[in-house]
């Protein structure tokens, strides 16, 4: 909802000042349709727009209408959810707006730095948010657009809980004349006096913000409103809680924000349990479709911003291999969002029992796309990267592979009694298939007398945890050498990683590639034990029972 609501305020408070610059820039034919489809509400059509005009500004040296127009694009990334390349599209605005004693600039840097704040507050960086509202707060010239900063940042630490330090900002930001910064201010005041006091009665200071934004049709601010009565009834009358999370759904559909809708859900998952499946189920949906909007944003944002003429045009004449790959990694990306949709409608179709099935089913088919397609896909590119003759027809049988194999995955199809190869031999390709110019890797005792008994199941939960730890080092070890050696002591297999890289510092924790290691051992009633203690590099043993 903040983020949204963040925007609509900036817009509307900098769009004079925002035509009146453009107008003193060079025409640009480029960054006018931008602003027509950006009207139109055509994101994605005006981010392309715009990322022309930057490059048309560049060649005629006109730095502020490269500044703007990197500006707009990183608000529309905002919009979408691509909250990171936003941040990383308004530093590189940053490094055009030189002349800070130029008005329009200053004004540019206010708008560019609130965008970096808003990203930054919806990824809960409050900290980084804070400072940097209050650096957008040195550039703005005018009273209002001061209140709205003083707004913003008095959101951002009643986030963090700094509640007296949040009142003196908001001290400020009341004494606006301007309806909806006024209204906005009121409501956050009264929230942060019942925070700071919970004797302190805020519902005259709540309902007259709420009747302020109803006769101004501020749809934005009542959303806020009722999300606000909601939190305060929730511990004192479940059933205006309720009455208010529901005005707040429905407020929410008609904008059409997904985000509000979530948070209106939740709110109603517990206040109303009789519903709680239904519910719950409602709030899955809504939840799947912002995640499946923001992955696709963030790959369209990304593919406008790539050269794609150029592309073809090396391609074609065979002057330069290496945007031969960047097409391998970019349909790499399309695949993945391809899995994910399809993966998404077959969700949809299925009859959900309860809540337990629904969360499972998630986990594993989520584990499944993890295991065969991401790892997979890095394999396929491990070996692109470390071939020197690039083979474009052969890596277009192993992706047409893992693609077969991602689809089996969408309708849940187990795998083949055919695709199974002898335990030994899988293993040690898949080792071999890591080794590089830079890394050399090692295979010790992989005999087939390891493998007497053990289980598919089991093996192939093994086949997992190695090519993690494999991922894991190319990434991250630089190492220069890895060895895995294979023992079979009685009952049990033991094996043991290491390498030669620069370790894991500190206390040893699971993230990233190595996130489902640990469950994965588990699984099968192993152990694995993390050695970071050595001076160099990385020992890892694990073990698990034969049978």
């Amino acid at each position: 909802m903040k983020i949204f609501l963040f925007l609509f305020l900036l817009i509307a408070l900098f769009s004079c000042r925002r035509e009146k610059s453009i107008e003193n820039s060079h025409h640009n034919f480029y960054y006018q349709k931008a602003k027509n489809f950006r009207d139109n509400n055509k994101s994605d059509s005006a981010f392309y727009y715009y990322n022309l005009a930057k490059s048309d500004y560049i060649t005629t040296n006109d730095s502020l209408g490269v500044a703007k127009s990197l500006v707009n694009m990183a608000m529309l990334q905002t919009t979408s959810g691509d909250f990171y390349g936003s941040i990383e599209s308004s530093l590189e605005a940053n490094s055009f707006l030189r002349n800070e004693k130029d008005s329009t600039t200053r004004s540019t840097l206010a708008i560019n730095y609130n965008n970096m704040a808003m990203a930054s507050n919806f990824l809960k960086e409050y900290e980084n948010a804070f400072k940097l509202f209050k650096t957008a707060l040195k550039y703005v010239g005018d009273n209002e657009g001061q209140y709205l900063c003083y707004n913003n940042i008095s959101d951002v630490l009643i986030s963090q809980k700094k509640i007296k330090l949040a009142k003196k900002y908001l001290q400020k930001a009341i004494l606006s004349k301007d309806s909806i910064n006024y209204s906005r201010a009121l409501n956050n005041f009264a929230k942060a006096k019942y925070l700071d006091d919970n004797n302190y009665n805020p519902l005259p200071e709540l309902y007259k913000a709420l009747k302020i934004r109803e006769n101004q049709q501020d749809n934005w601010g009542q959303n806020s409103s009722y999300a606000t009565l909601s939190d305060y009834f929730k511990e004192k009358d479940e059933l205006k809680a309720l009455f208010y999370a529901e005005r707040m759904l429905q407020a929410a559909t008609n904008n059409k924000s997904s985000d509000d809708k979530k948070e209106a859900l939740l709110r109603i998952i517990y206040l109303d349990p009789n519903n709680y499946l239904k519910n719950f189920q409602k709030f899955n949906l809504v939840n799947d479709s912002i995640q499946t909007a923001r992955s696709k944003a963030k790959n369209q944002f990304a593919f406008i911003r790539f050269d794609v003429e150029k592309m073809k045009t090396d391609i074609a004449e065979g002057r330069n291999q290496l945007l031969i790959k960047n097409v391998v990694v970019g349909g790499l990306v399309i695949m993945i969002i391809i899995i994910i949709i399809l993966y998404r409608r077959r969700q949809a179709r299925l009859k959900q029992e309860n809540e337990l099935k629904l969360k499972n089913d998630q986990l594993r088919i989520s584990k499944k796309v993890h295991d065969v397609v991401a790892n997979g896909i890095y394999q396929v590119m491990t070996k692109i990267e470390n071939q020197e003759d690039f083979d474009k027809e052969h890596a277009l049988d192993e992706l047409e592979f893992v693609y077969e194999k991602s689809r089996d995955i969408s309708y849940e199809k187990p795998d083949h009694e055919n695709d199974k190869k002898d335990f030994k031999e899988k293993l040690s390709n898949l080792i071999a298939s890591f080794k590089n110019e830079n890394t050399e890797t090692y295979t010790v005792g992989n005999d087939a007398e390891i493998w007497a008994g053990i289980s598919q199941s089991s093996f192939d939960e093994v086949y997992q945890v190695v090519r993690e730890l494999l991922v894991n080092m190319k990434k991250h070890s630089q190492a220069s050498r890895v060895i895995f050696k294979f023992e079979r002591i009685e009952n049990s297999v033991k094996i043991q990683y290491t390498d030669n890289g620069i370790g894991v510092p500190g206390e040893m924790t699971y993230k990233n590639g190595l996130t489902n290691t640990g469950t994965r051992i588990a699984a099968i009633d192993g152990a694995i034990i993390f050695d970071n203690k050595s001076e160099q590099g990385l020992k890892i043993t694990i073990s698990f029972p034969a049978s």
